[in-house]
């Protein structure tokens, strides 16, 4: 049996916002929150589904290292997609994430639960799944293939504010 997913350590909280750059300021300048590392992701994902329907994922994302929780902040760049199906308009609470060694498991183990996968996409070899446990946690929960690649990037944008000094908030 598939160990529960919810039984492992969640490593970012993401909020979907209307203007990254105006949401990068307000946790910067009223949060002391940063760097942020910012890139666009337009048609890098392949096998898109939303809802059980094929789909289209892009967004800005924001990445910022708060103590021992990672900050995403996304701008959706496509619609629909699970991000504004509780995020609607303006700044919410999204999700949280975890790693995972089969999405496909951790998505099929809260399915039988009565949660639904609401996105999910792939790039290169890294699955990604956003499962709707809402009625549950109140927000969503990610699972991404966990890969040495993308944890030693993360890795770097934890360095880069642990001893942050406030300049140069915004890098890509």
């Amino acid at each position: 049996m598939h160990r529960n997913p919810l039984q492992r350590e969640f490593f970012q909280n993401a909020w979907v916002v209307d203007d990254l750059s105006a949401a990068i300021d307000q946790w910067v300048t009223k949060l002391g929150v940063g760097p942020f590392f910012v890139t666009e992701y337009r048609d890098v994902f392949s096998d898109v589904v939303y809802r059980g329907e094929p789909g289209l994922l892009n967004m800005k994302v924001a990445l910022a290292q708060n103590g021992p929780i990672q900050i995403e902040l996304i701008e959706p760049l496509s619609t629909p997609s699970a991000y504004r199906d509780s995020v609607i308009s303006g700044t919410g609470f999204h999700h949280m994430c975890s790693w995972s060694e089969d999405v496909s498991a951790d998505v099929a183990y809260l399915e039988s639960m009565g949660y639904p996968a609401a996105n999910t996409a792939k790039v290169r070899d890294i699955e990604i799944a956003y499962v709707d446990t809402r009625p549950l946690l109140g927000c969503m929960l990610e699972f991404v293939t966990i890969n040495p690649a993308t944890q030693s990037r993360f890795a770097e944008i934890a360095a880069a504010g642990k001893n942050w000094d406030g300049k140069d908030p915004i890098r890509s």
